[in-house]
């Protein structure tokens, strides 16, 4: 029977770090369907800004509840936009697939900052509400900076 277990402090009871949970719950069984050419897009995209989305929909009209929460999270959260990227994974059923496969995690949104997968929606709003995810953003100088000129001018 499966218990659900609270973080603590990015950690989960029973010593189980995110990442070994993730190994845990998600094992896909099938893998390599994904074509040499899906996987270097991917990538390419995953480094195409220091924060990248993959979610259902644009930023502006998504598609989903939970992309829907992801972008309200980034935004809360201060992310610039020119340092932002985000890709509609409802254009392509092969992308749709393929980025599941390629970070191993079986919802859509997926987080990427800095070419580094963080995780799908539940993840990221815990980091948020845990203060993880603003100092992530910090430390990858992702957050529109504030601007000083404008109070010097005043």
């Amino acid at each position: 029977m499966f218990n659900r277990q609270l973080l603590n402090a990015g950690r989960l009871i029973g010593n189980q770090t995110l990442t070994q949970m993730r190994q845990t719950i998600y094992r896909p069984q099938l893998m390599a369907f994904m074509s040499t050419e899906i996987r270097k897009a991917i990538g390419d995209a995953v480094s195409s800004a220091p924060v990248v989305l993959f979610m259902k929909g644009t930023p502006e009209f998504p598609q989903c509840g939970f992309s829907k929460a992801t972008i309200g999270i980034l935004g809360q959260q201060g992310v610039d936009p020119l340092k932002f990227a985000a890709y509609n994974v409802l254009e392509d059923p092969e992308l749709r697939e393929a980025i599941k496969e390629f970070t191993e995690w079986p919802t859509i949104p997926q987080l990427f900052v800095n070419n580094e997968f963080v995780g799908g929606c539940d993840v990221i709003k815990s980091m948020a509400k845990s203060g993880e995810l603003t100092e992530l953003l910090e430390e990858a100088q992702v957050l529109v900076p504030e601007d000083y000129d404008a109070e010097e001018k005043s």
